[in-house]
């Protein structure tokens, strides 16, 4: 339900994929606020729907509750964080040059008539890649 410019924890939940003790576990962790309440339910300002997205994509990408909360507190003179996010970017990158070759494999699969898939020279190449 939206509450004026709020939206109360039910809509958050739904909007979000994310149960109301996820919501509410994120609160006591610092990562989100409510804006108020109506009545007993937490009300939170639309902006909470892109919080918990970016929340969604760091944990994705392997970061701990606690980095997230450090994080969204950091300033620019926090070097040790920005120290991690680096070496996290740099992990990233290589994920992603694993995946990018896994993904052209699968594609290639998908469509070949080599028998075994798996040995086809083709598919093979995207490993033999460092």
């Amino acid at each position: 339900m939206v509450i004026g410019e709020l939206l109360d924890i039910a809509e958050v939940a739904e909007r979000s994929g994310l149960a109301p003790s996820a919501l509410r576990f994120y609160e006591r962790r610092g990562l989100i606020a409510p804006a108020g309440r109506n009545g007993l339910r937490r009300a939170y300002e639309p902006d909470v729907l892109g919080r918990l997205t970016f929340i969604a994509c760091a944990r994705g990408a392997g970061f701990t509750i606690a980095e997230i909360a450090r994080f969204l507190r950091a300033t620019p003179e926090d070097t040790e964080l920005r120290a991690r996010l680096a070496t996290k970017a740099r992990e990233l990158e290589e994920d992603i040059a694993r995946l990018t070759r896994m993904h052209a494999s699968l594609r290639h699969a998908a469509t070949c008539t080599h028998e075994p898939l798996v040995d086809c020279p083709d598919f093979k190449r995207e490993f033999e890649r460092p």
